[in-house]
């Protein structure tokens, strides 16, 4: 379970303060598939980054599963990070002198996993999304639909308990990105990871099985 209470991030803007999130409350059951839509500025990034553990609200509860986060710090915060959550990003961030398959064992060295078990963790990972033919590929040899998905596979390395999505179609034409979509959600159902996908594509939305929506740091 995912729930957040009274969540407020405030910026400064010109002596301005400007509510990024807005007395934010929310609840996303274990293995639900939610998208979180809104235009540019709502709040929608800085909503899934708080719960990624990405950013800190300045107020309000953040809860996953039994754990508060909201009031672990620095390393703790790290550790969570890394053990219960998955990001796929809008441009990949993937290092373009690795290989798909070292791409995706970057995750696994940080949790100080052993050489032989990482690469071979990495490689079922590469498997499930379809990309074990391209082990040694580097970025610049895969097309943006293949690049995606060893962003989905890097994410999937720890075995996350939630895969937060920002975007991840916005670098892809439309053919490509539905197959990311689909593969996303075959990953949520076969897995039971909660899926968090940010969009502003009501097409995508609408295959959610629930759509947030916010505007102006408020879910509306």
């Amino acid at each position: 379970m995912i729930q957040l209470q009274n969540v407020n991030k405030v910026y400064e803007l010109g002596g301005e303060k400007i509510y990024a999130l807005d007395n934010v409350s929310l609840e996303i059951t274990p293995g639900e598939f939610v998208a979180i839509m809104g235009p540019s500025g709502s709040g929608k990034s800085t909503l899934a980054n708080v719960i990624g553990g990405l950013d800190t609200p300045d107020s309000g509860r953040v809860v996953v599963g039994d754990q508060e986060i909201t009031e672990i710090r620095d390393k703790a915060l790290s550790k969570y990070r890394n053990s219960k959550i998955g990001f796929v990003f809008q441009t990949f961030n993937l290092h373009p002198d690795y290989t798909a398959l070292e791409n995706v064992m970057v995750p696994l060295i940080l949790v100080g996993m052993k050489a032989r078990k990482r690469k071979k963790r990495a490689r079922k990972c590469l498997r499930a999304v379809g990309l074990e033919d391209r082990l040694k590929h580097k970025p610049g040899q895969l097309s943006g639909g293949q690049r995606q998905r060893v962003s989905i596979a890097r994410a999937l390395a720890n075995r996350p308990e939630i895969i937060i999505a920002d975007e991840p179609t916005g670098n892809l034409d439309t053919k490509k990105g539905q197959e990311i979509i689909d593969l996303l959600k075959t990953l949520n159902k076969e897995e039971g990871v909660n899926l968090i996908i940010i969009t502003h594509d009501a097409k995508i939305a609408r295959q959610a099985s629930r759509v947030i929506e916010i505007k102006d740091g408020r879910i509306s």
